[in-house]
């Protein structure tokens, strides 16, 4: 099972990488063709092409009304829609600096049980209405290397979240190298204050 964790999102991800590449192969080769010209691979440069023009045009103006329709379009297809809106708000979560849904800061919890402490991500700050319950919650995500999508997320009472020194950039590659590229202590943050802006 543990291998099949790991294998399974590789591969899924290395099949529609090459699912993406060998459309683009077949729709430029007849293109090169007319001009006696053979270049395998060109799918690679016409996909980095494609993601650096596309990524261009969405910050300016126009950029952002096209993919707003194209996004209202999606959300009108049910199935569509969850997995859009899921993959979206992933990818999000990933991008450093990114506002909106996103990791929030690097934390330590005590998790999977006290005394063990596990480092995670702070991804919202929650009010729970629960009987004799914390009033406030932290949703803290915790990814397993080597794949940052798979991961679990816990609800853990405020009081028990330590907000580390870190940047987000520095607790992911903490947290992907299994320990591997770590600084040199983990310092708690003297002022956390609150976790969410």
């Amino acid at each position: 099972m543990s291998g099949l964790a790991v294998i399974v999102p590789l591969a899924l991800t290395l099949w529609v990488l090459n699912a993406i590449l060998a459309w683009m192969d077949r729709l430029i080769a007849p293109l090169l063709a007319q001009y006696g010209l053979d270049i395998p691979g060109l799918g690679v440069v016409a996909v980095i092409m494609l993601i650096l023009v596309i990524g261009a045009l969405s910050r300016n103006l126009v950029g952002r009304m096209v993919v707003r329709g194209i996004d209202a379009v999606i959300v009108r297809i049910p199935v569509a829609r969850a997995i859009y809106s899921a993959v979206k708000d992933l990818i999000g979560a990933f991008s450093l600096g990114k506002q909106g849904r996103s990791f929030r800061e690097v934390v330590l919890v005590e998790y999977p049980r006290k005394g063990i402490f596990t480092v995670g991500f702070a991804t919202n700050d929650l009010s729970a209405r629960i009987s004799s319950g914390p009033g406030r919650l932290v949703s803290v995500y915790f990814p397993h290397p080597p794949n940052p999508t798979s991961g679990v997320m816990v609800l853990v009472p405020r009081e028990d979240v330590r907000v580390l020194d870190l940047s987000v950039e520095e607790g992911l590659k903490l947290t992907l190298s299994a320990g591997i590229v770590a600084p040199h202590e983990l310092a708690e943050r003297s002022r956390p204050g609150d976790l969410m802006p």
